[in-house]
């Protein structure tokens, strides 16, 4: 779509090099990423904990299939690690939505049900070393004696703010395992959202179980709040105008590029592997 001269008396700083003089030094307050890293994992043999209404097909079942994976949610908390300062242990609890094809005989038709699977992590990154209290206007201060006696109220820490990234599990494969569970082993303790996805309690494990692995992508960081200083040339200022969406099917349509490669997929040749830092990309 053309630009439409939206605003024209503005100057396009990418286009003026005149515009460069008019150019003023600003402070922003931006997150800082003080370290990051990444992994490429397979998570080998994670067992699925099914409701109670599932157990009793696994418990009958000869073989099964896995379907698909997604990630639900993830915990994510930081801590200092101790004599090394500045450096943050930052552990995360990942919790998989499982879909398997479940078979109690070999010419049966397959049941498809959904399983829970966790996997947890834990990586140490450096995140500065802050000795200040921040406070906003947004947060304010809560108080609560019965949880903290003997500190009072409860300030906002210095601690920095862990990020975590995930790609959508790769599903590798999945195998039934018949095993003797210990006689005192407890149930995983499950959040409450994670249960009210699957849509009831957990089982206990039993004398089955199916295993799955699955390969994921992660990224972690730790960031903190900062003030820095940047150049800034103008306001943004949108320099299209909207447009108003037809009504007309066939003319939205017409409108959109053809397919073309996904009737001729690239050669692996044209894979750019600069740009794949866990080298996840594809292979000769």
């Amino acid at each position: 779509m053309p630009d439409i001269p939206f605003g024209s008396e503005q100057l396009d700083a990418s286009s003026d090099k005149g515009h460069e003089s008019e150019c003023n030094t600003i402070c922003v307050d931006v997150e800082r990423i003080y370290d990051s890293c990444g992994a490429k994992d397979c998570l080998s043999d994670l067992p699925l904990m099914f409701t109670k209404e599932s157990q009793c097909l696994i418990e009958n079942a000869c073989s099964a299939k896995i379907n698909c994976a997604n990630v639900i949610t993830s915990t994510v908390k930081v801590e200092p690690v101790p004599f090394h300062r500045g450096f943050y242990a930052v552990d995360m609890v990942f919790y998989f939505i499982v879909s398997v094809d479940v078979y109690t005989a070999a010419c049966a038709i397959p049941t498809t049900v959904t399983g829970l699977a966790t996997y947890g992590k834990r990586v140490v990154l450096y995140g500065g070393d802050g000795c200040v209290k921040s406070f906003s206007s947004l947060n304010p201060v809560t108080c609560d004696p019965s949880e903290m006696p003997d500190k009072g109220c409860c300030y906002p820490c210095s601690l920095p703010e862990a990020k975590v990234q995930i790609s959508d599990p790769m599903p590798l494969s999945s195998c039934i395992k018949h095993h003797r569970p210990p006689k005192h082993q407890n149930c995983t303790t499950i959040p409450e959202c994670v249960l009210q996805y699957l849509g009831g309690e957990i089982a206990c494990p039993s004398d089955t179980q199916i295993l799955v692995t699955l390969g994921i992508f992660t990224i972690t960081r730790l960031q903190r709040n900062v003030q820095v200083m940047i150049p800034s040339y103008d306001f943004c200022v949108p320099r299209k105008e909207c447009k108003n969406q037809t009504d007309d099917p066939c003319e939205a349509f017409s409108k959109i590029e053809f397919p073309t490669d996904s009737f001729f997929p690239s050669k692996t040749g044209d894979c750019d592997k600069s740009h794949s830092p866990f080298d996840c990309c594809c292979r000769e």
